[in-house]
């Protein structure tokens, strides 16, 4: 009975987390473009789509700054997926602990670490920009 209990919860959380990657995205194409092409430059002002307006001057050290931020961006994003899949994991480990206290507190720590680690990159992520920024504008 516990058996057949623990499948039947593990099926709902499972489509739980599976039926929202089915809902209809509302964003237009153009919005998509523009944000994706603008990555983690983080230009406000800019409306055209054109993210590189503020770099035509082709130098080393804009040249430097945008390889820096293309390998943060691909760092940030694989540590943030393996994050969130450390999160459901903790949670699904959660569900199926049925009560005992030392699977419940191994699946806490697995989803607080998550967490911190979610934090961390977050955290890393502005301060190597600010550095990076700070290094390459003369």
């Amino acid at each position: 009975m516990n058996r057949i209990k623990r499948v039947i919860i593990s099926l709902i959380a499972v489509l739980g987390l599976a039926v929202p990657m089915f809902a209809p995205a509302v964003a237009s194409a153009a919005e998509i473009d523009n944000n994706l092409s603008c990555g983690a430059n983080l230009d406000f002002t800019n409306s055209g789509g054109d993210c590189e307006s503020n770099n035509k001057d082709g130098d080393a050290s804009s040249r430097v700054q945008k390889i820096v931020t293309n390998i943060i961006n691909i760092v940030s994003l694989v540590v943030g997926v393996a994050a969130v899949i450390m999160i459901m994991v903790g949670g699904l480990r959660y569900i199926t602990s049925n009560g005992d206290s030392g699977q419940v507190g191994n699946a806490k720590n697995t989803i607080l670490y998550a967490v911190v680690g979610l934090i961390v990159v977050a955290l890393a992520q502005i301060i190597v920009r600010f550095v990076v920024n700070k290094a390459t504008t003369a």
